[in-house]
């Protein structure tokens, strides 16, 4: 295996590969009088082996913790350091339809770099592959629906706001809205089988979203995961912004 140049890697990638947080293992029978099993996922590729294990509520499904172990690859070392927090809190089903982007966007020093070089694209996909060996385990429990685990992680800051939102027509505040909705939000609602388009643009602040899919069913679709979204778009593009669900679309 040819090693990626370290100089490709972020900063946050660095600094995870040479102290990674999530390192170790659960018993396999840990937990066992608390409703919660443990699962493991081991495969070896060209040269490495990983080693990823996931504690899961037996009553909804719910990854409360995950650990890895793997040897060899650096990136592989800093993608399943990763992943490892990415899925905390999600449902084993969120856990597989988990994608390389979702881990590089942890570990990226800004948000239109990527943490990984493509060269590593092979990394990430034999950690997704391990991640989904795990998460096959856990199929015989039975889920409560994306609502219990809205996918999207709401932003810490909601100050901020692109710097040059003022300047910008109502049609360029609208592509750049979209362009957050595409790269920072559609990845995550994937995880529930879902999707988003934005329906409407008012009077340049009122953004009006149609979801798809499961998230049509979905009752976080108007409370937590509606709230993440406005946040994302709010710090990413302006505080001004309010997000609001096409009604006629939902099924509750």
């Amino acid at each position: 295996m040819k090693p990626h140049p370290w100089t490709e890697y972020s900063n946050l990638l660095k600094e995870r590969i040479l102290n990674p947080r999530n390192v170790g293992s659960f018993k396999e029978n840990a937990g066992a009088f608390q409703e919660m099993r443990v699962v493991t996922g081991k495969k070896e590729w060209d040269g490495s082996v990983l080693v990823f294990s996931m504690v899961v509520d037996e009553t909804d499904g719910i990854i409360a913790d995950a650990k890895f172990m793997a040897f060899g690859e650096t990136a592989l070392i800093g993608a399943s350091d990763a992943a490892c927090e990415v899925i905390l809190r999600k449902n084993y089903d969120q856990a597989r339809r988990l994608t390389a982007d979702l881990i590089d966007r942890k570990l990226r020093d800004f948000t239109t770099l990527p943490s990984f070089p493509k060269t590593a694209d092979s990394a990430l996909n034999f950690v997704l592959s391990v991640i989904e060996e795990a998460a096959e385990k856990c199929t015989d429990i039975p889920l409560k629906g994306p609502s219990v685990t809205p996918p999207i992680p709401e932003q810490q800051q909601v100050e901020g706001g692109h710097p040059n939102w003022h300047l910008f027509s109502p049609d360029e505040k609208l592509d750049h809205i979209k362009e957050v909705i595409r790269d920072e939000i559609q990845p995550y609602i994937e995880l529930d089988a879902g999707g988003i388009e934005v329906s409407a643009f008012n009077h340049e602040r009122e953004v009006i979203i149609a979801y798809q899919g499961a998230c049509i069913t979905c009752p976080s679709s108007t409370g937590a995961t509606l709230n993440a979204i406005q946040q994302i778009l709010r710090s990413r593009l302006s505080p001004s912004l309010d997000v609001k669900p096409d009604l006629s679309l939902l099924q509750f």
